[in-house]
């Protein structure tokens, strides 16, 4: 019989004929066998093992990106078939709802499974085949294993992490030339997509079309989150892996991230600021003829932009238009960031601006723009005029005309329409004499002038009626001539 048996595998039939002189001879057993009697055995081979068996491990699948391998105290979650060494199951986690969660190497499982595991990495499938001296020995288990039965286990690997662990990162792609990280109480705008360790996704921000916006530093995230993102540049593309004890814990969150998970985020930083951060300038190139007078406050300029995003999505140009934009700076016409960065330029000079949104269009964005949104300009300034002071709609070159009624009366009958009121101020344009306030319609603009001096507004300027403004400003009465 012992003969018989050997080189038989698990799961093999063999028929055995066993010669009386190899059975029980001539002696028989009494009662059952008879002397002298061949035997007969049909034999299935269930369990085989060795005293000096250890545990047996088998990759299945092995995936291509190990992030960490298992080890002695770390917390685990993974799948699991379990079988007799002919096949038949005694347990299964698929039909658990739920994976099976422990720490290796703690005493929690049976030593091979605990000596099974380790080197494993998120999303490997091992098969581990356990002697019963490494799993419930002579004892086995309820009803579902035997005494002495060789275990084993298909395990699929779900996640690993240690209660040590920290934040990690991994940098997919660092853009050139980043010269400010993101610190705490920074305002970031990112791209994400969020998976479980095995690779399933539980969220992404591409979805929703539209990226995530938050402090940085400041509690509004997961703790994992927060530390991840510091120290980040604009455009970079980094990979935050966060132990669950800085995630969603033991608990998990919602029906897509279980207890003890952990988290893999891809995220790409589109732009971050911070409400104290000022325009950045940069000049991209000067004329080279000496520059005696720059763009300031109140003067009338005319520019070219390209407006785009930090990621370099395309915004706005002036180009579009054929013709450069104009603005008087300081009169509000246009975004608080731009008039900064236009101002103390040179004509002829090309600059780039970095504009936060406090100084662009703030936290709801505008026609085009997201809110909070960091926009990057190229401005190229064309021409700039002197402005006028606040509230002048004309200034003379030199002093004005003695006896100014008389001169602005044509017709000698002392009263001044509007017709003749703007005849004169034409005249004392043409000729250099006195200039009106740039980057205005002139007709409107003398006729604010008319109506300025008309005090009674009968339709005519008196000789009692007309003033300068440098000498009304004493008074605080009218912004006129």
């Amino acid at each position: 019989m012992d003969r018989g048996l050997m080189g038989m595998c698990v799961n093999e039939r063999r028929r055995l004929i066993v010669p009386p002189h190899l059975g029980y001879g001539s002696i028989g057993v009494a009662g059952l066998i008879p002397p002298d009697a061949t035997l007969y055995f049909d034999v299935v081979l269930l369990d085989v093992w060795n005293k000096e068996d250890t545990v047996q491990v088998s990759t299945l699948l092995r995936p291509p990106h190990c992030p960490r391998m298992v080890q002695d105290s770390d917390f685990v979650r993974y799948h699991y078939n379990g079988t007799l060494l002919d096949g038949t199951a005694f347990d299964t986690s698929y039909s658990k709802g739920g994976t099976y969660d422990t720490y290796v190497g703690s005493g929690w499982l049976i030593k091979g499974m605990d000596q099974g595991l380790l080197g494993m990495c998120p999303g490997e499938r091992r098969k581990i085949v356990i002697p019963p001296f490494l799993a419930y020995g002579e004892k086995g288990y309820g009803t579902v294993i035997p005494s002495q039965a060789s275990l084993v286990f298909h395990v699929l690997l779900i996640d690993v992490h240690n209660p040590k662990d920290t934040v990690q990162l991994e940098t997919l792609e660092l853009p050139p030339g980043c010269v400010r990280r993101a610190v705490a109480g920074d305002f970031m705008r990112y791209h994400y997509n969020g998976s479980l360790m095995d690779g399933t996704l539980f969220d992404s921000s591409y979805s929703r079309n539209h990226t995530y916006n938050t402090y940085v530093g400041q509690g509004y995230i997961i703790p994992g989150m927060d530390q991840g993102l510091q120290g980040s540049c604009m455009g970079e593309r980094r990979r935050i892996t966060i132990p669950p004890h800085l995630a969603y814990g033991e608990n998990g969150t919602g029906d897509k991230i279980p207890g003890s998970a952990v988290l893999i985020f891809d995220v790409h930083v589109i732009d971050f600021h911070n409400p104290a951060d000022p325009v950045e300038i940069k000049t991209l190139s000067r004329p080279l003829e000496t520059c005696n007078e720059t763009a300031k406050l109140g003067d009338f300029v005319h520019y070219h932009y390209n407006c785009s995003l930090l990621d370099g999505t395309r915004l706005f140009s002036s180009h579009d238009y054929g013709a450069p934009q104009e603005a008087t700076l300081g009169a509000h016409k246009v975004i608080e960031g731009l008039d900064t960065g236009l101002q103390g330029m040179c004509v002829g000079e090309r600059r780039q601006l970095v504009v936060p949104p406090h100084l662009a269009h703030g936290e709801s964005g505008a026609r085009g723009v997201p809110g909070s949104a960091v926009l990057l300009f190229e401005v190229e300034l064309v021409s700039r005029e002197d402005g006028l002071p606040t509230g002048y709609l004309f200034v003379w070159h030199e002093d004005p005309p003695a006896h100014l009624f008389e001169h602005m009366d044509l017709n000698k009958d002392g009263e001044v329409p509007v017709e003749e009121f703007s005849t004169f101020i034409k005249t004392q344009v043409s000729e250099g004499k006195g200039r009106l306030l740039p980057g205005q319609d002139p007709e409107k603009t003398i006729g604010d002038m008319f109506q300025n001096q008309d005090r009674n507004q009968d339709g005519k300027i008196t000789a009692e009626e007309l003033k300068l403004k440098s000498d009304e400003d004493q008074d605080r009465v009218h912004e006129e001539l």
